[in-house]
């Protein structure tokens, strides 16, 4: 069961997810420690392993680097959902092996604290808390083994 932390706005940037001071490491796990740091000084004492991140539109709009990916990842988040992510973002969740899930009216669907469960493959989120049953279309078959496989250079590895 994965809690829930709605922010409700859009363009959640990728300097609010992982600050710019920190990206003098490719530690993966110090990234993590500063995850929403900006945007929520609370947010890594607040969130539990498998836990989601819920936003607006425009989702990790901003640079392009994967350390924003990476902060979320290894802060053992399992999933973003977001009405809409920028398409680089995107495309880095995926390629990290991490799943972003795009959901029209997200934070209509889930409030701040909600207990989730999602199935991925079947593009289903159980809303425990409201007790409703949301569905988003699910990553195509593609993506979702690259994901499977830890990431699209394991993915590569895999098949070589």
């Amino acid at each position: 069961m994965a809690k829930a932390h709605v922010y409700k706005r859009d363009h959640i940037n990728t300097d609010e997810i992982i600050p710019a001071r920190y990206l003098n490491t490719d530690s993966r796990e110090e990234l993590a420690k500063h995850c929403l740091e900006d945007l929520d000084p609370e947010f890594m004492q607040k969130a539990g392993e498998g836990d989601v991140i819920v936003g607006g539109q425009d989702f990790g709009c901003g640079s392009s680097r994967e350390h924003a990916v990476w902060a979320i990842q290894n802060a053992d988040l399992g999933a973003v959902i977001a009405e809409s992510f920028a398409r680089i973002f995107y495309r880095n969740c995926i390629n990290c092996g991490f799943y972003p899930i795009e959901l029209k009216n997200a934070s209509e669907h889930i409030n701040d604290g909600d207990e989730l469960s999602i199935y991925y493959e079947n593009g289903k989120i159980f809303n425990k808390t409201q007790g409703s049953e949301i569905d988003f279309k699910p990553l195509p078959d593609f993506a979702l083994e690259i994901v499977r496989d830890g990431g699209l250079l394991n993915h590569i590895s895999k098949k070589v």
